[in-house]
């Protein structure tokens, strides 16, 4: 893989980047997402929204991230997710220093915890979506 499309990411750019709770690690040319972050973009890609989508209702910048970045992750979880299911997504750390230390699926309660806060903000985006949703076609019947 040359040096096509890599972004280099500014201090400025990096410190952002690392305030978003589903960022795990930013450095200069990557971004590496929460575990719980990955498992909540499958789940809301499941549910037919869009890579973008999820990525800019998780509060990424596209301009920022690059446009194809949620199409190119999403692929890569999704494949994950399904050979492994969420616990591929959850123990995920690209090689480092993934010597398996744990049996496959027991989850620490820390990975628990931020599986179910995830699911949580999930749930909770959907809610509002629906909301808005209804508020429009009551509008239109009230048109």
């Amino acid at each position: 893989m040359g040096n096509m499309n890599r972004t280099l990411f500014t201090e400025e750019n990096m410190k952002r980047l690392e305030g978003n709770p589903n960022v795990h690690h930013v450095s200069e040319t990557n971004i590496t997402y929460t575990p719980s972050f990955k498992v909540a973009a499958v789940l809301a890609y499941q549910t037919g929204q869009t890579p973008a989508e999820i990525f800019i209702k998780a509060g990424f910048d596209l301009d920022l991230i690059g446009h194809n970045k949620p199409k190119h992750s999403l692929k890569r979880w999704r494949e994950t997710y399904a050979k492994y299911g969420e616990a591929g997504l959850l123990a995920e750390r690209r090689g480092k220093g993934s010597t398996g230390r744990r049996p496959a699926g027991a989850l620490s309660a820390e990975e628990a915890l931020a599986r179910a806060n995830a699911r949580i903000k999930l749930l909770e985006a959907e809610v509002d979506f629906l909301k808005k949703l209804e508020a429009l076609e009551r509008q239109k019947e009230n048109g």
